[in-house]
């Protein structure tokens, strides 16, 4: 897909469709996105070297007493602590290696934590600005109706907590086979490298405060990740490979807002406005600007589908949560349709755990209705 995303990019530039200074605008923009993906990246692969995901998932292993759906609940717990907290992509990054190694540890089908991990890193994604980068890109439209961060909050509170009792259940229900294996609980393994240990672990409990400080998340993820390199470097250089930043996902990024920055500017707002709608609030006008921004973000990732439908969504807030609620729980039908998805998919094969895009959508399409049709409902009760 990173081939296809270039393309798309180096067309409209060298088409006209986008001048070089509004290609310079889109990626001034961007910047920080694609900052704090490398860095979060990079956290990850050598925090999975150093043993941190594997100490982990042994150790929740011992909470799960030998029962997997013990073993799940603390699963769904971390999955939305790290999402809220630290954000989806940050979740999908650090959280998945873990599962999946604690999965093949202990003899579980591994698609049961795979699914619950990147769903909630999904659906556990409204509840403060930190938590999506959509929401990130959100703030200034907020700022400019006169919201600030309580006002976002209440209007999240209530569509973030019944996205996440949704999808609990229905995880639940889907894997309810697997919720009733039991497995022997494993010894911790040792490790190696106590300073790489340490110092990798630290930097990732560091991270949620650091995110909720208030401080733009590429920052302290730039420094942790600078952190974990040195360390590396002095005590085991080998692992620090130009593979553990994900060149392919910045390059994929980039070309999709720019492909869709051209789009919106030949027409595809003027779409936008007619399809969504510019204006009203009520249950079904904000199903139709939620199923519009579900469409987008699974046709081109959700971050270019939130900024094509910002301008129509952008007369109050209560529509400024309704597209959010699209773009990061909706997206959960292709395997392009977050960036948090991708790095999940990543994960898993990295774990050589295969999830093929019917597996995945097919599940989606169970979850997906259900959790936008109960946010929105949710959203207007408020």
């Amino acid at each position: 897909m990173w081939w296809l995303s270039a393309l798309g990019g180096v067309v409209v530039l060298a088409t006209g469709l986008l001048s070089p200074q509004e290609a310079g605008a889109v990626i001034d923009r961007i910047a920080p996105v694609l900052v704090f993906l490398a860095a979060v990246t990079v956290i990850a692969g050598l925090a999975d070297a150093a043993k941190v995901f594997e100490v982990a998932a042994r150790e929740a292993a011992h909470l799960g007493r030998g029962k997997a759906w013990r073993l799940w609940l603390l699963v769904v717990t971390l999955a939305t602590a790290l999402t809220v907290v630290l954000s989806l992509d940050t979740c999908a990054v650090l959280l998945t290696p873990v599962v999946l190694a604690m999965a093949r540890q202990l003899d579980i089908p591994p698609k049961l934590f795979a699914f619950t991990t990147v769903w909630l890193a999904g659906t556990a994604s409204l509840l403060l600005p930190v938590s999506n980068l959509t929401n990130l890109l959100a703030l200034h439209r907020f700022g400019q109706l006169g919201l600030g961060l309580r006002d976002y909050v209440g209007l999240s509170w209530r569509p973030a907590i019944t996205a996440v009792v949704i999808t609990v259940a229905v995880l639940a229900l889907l894997f309810h086979r697997d919720l009733r294996r039991t497995y022997v609980v494993p010894e911790t393994p040792g490790v190696e490298d106590k300073l790489l240990f340490w110092g990798a672990a630290g930097v990732c409990v560091a991270l949620g405060p650091a995110f909720v400080s208030g401080v733009e998340v590429a920052y302290p993820a730039t420094v942790g990740a600078l952190i974990l390199v040195v360390l590396f470097a002095v005590r085991r250089r080998p692992e620090l490979r130009w593979s553990l930043i994900p060149w392919r996902l910045v390059i994929t990024v980039v070309g999709l807002f720019l492909v869709v920055s051209a789009l919106t500017a030949h027409g595809l707002e003027a779409l936008l406005r007619q399809v969504a709608g510019t204006s009203g609030n009520g249950l079904l006008a904000d199903l139709r600007l939620t199923a519009t921004a579900a469409i987008g973000a699974n046709a081109v990732d959700n971050l270019p589908a939130y900024l094509a439908a910002e301008p129509v969504a952008a007369s109050d807030g209560s529509r400024m949560m309704a597209l959010l609620i699209g773009v990061n729980c909706g997206c959960l039908l292709t395997l392009w349709g977050s960036l948090a998805t991708l790095l999940w998919r990543d994960r898993c094969v990295a774990a050589g755990i295969h999830i093929s895009w019917w597996s995945f959508l097919w599940r989606g399409l169970i979850l997906t209705p259900l959790v936008l049709a109960g946010t929105v409902l949710a959203l207007n009760l408020g």
